[in-house]
């Protein structure tokens, strides 16, 4: 228990020295879990960003996750179906700790599109 909070008081004494936001920081991962690296913020970076990059197609697909922080809060997304790409931005200690999943790869879209595909192919041929 001693060690427990003097580990967490030196780790509220590093972030609360310089005020700084903290974030957690990776590059291109395949998951969540390897984005779980916490960095200190330069001093004019004042927000967390998280961005989400995700392709599927039947049973393969993947997935690319990259965190860290940023001077912009680029929040964007799109969704086309068998790919989507979303930026999520928030600025608080550690707030990024989420994937950006507010936008993914949708298989009912997917299917939609192989639907209408399909209909005209075979209108086509009458």
């Amino acid at each position: 228990m001693v060690q427990t909070w003097f580990g967490g008081g030196i780790w509220q004494c590093w972030v609360n020295s310089s005020h700084t936001l903290v974030c957690f920081s990776c590059s291109d991962a395949s998951s969540n879990w390897a984005c779980l690296t916490p960095v200190k913020c330069g001093e004019n970076e004042n927000h967390c960003v998280t961005t989400y990059v995700g392709v599927g197609l039947g049973g393969k697909s993947g997935q690319s996750i990259s965190k860290g922080c940023s001077p912009i809060c680029p929040s964007a997304g799109i969704n086309l179906g068998i790919a989507a790409a979303s930026v999520y931005c928030c600025d608080s200690f550690l707030c990024n700790i989420s994937g950006s999943s507010s936008v993914r790869a949708s298989y009912a879209i997917l299917a939609l599109g192989i639907l209408i595909s399909f209909i005209y192919v075979l209108q086509a041929r009458q």
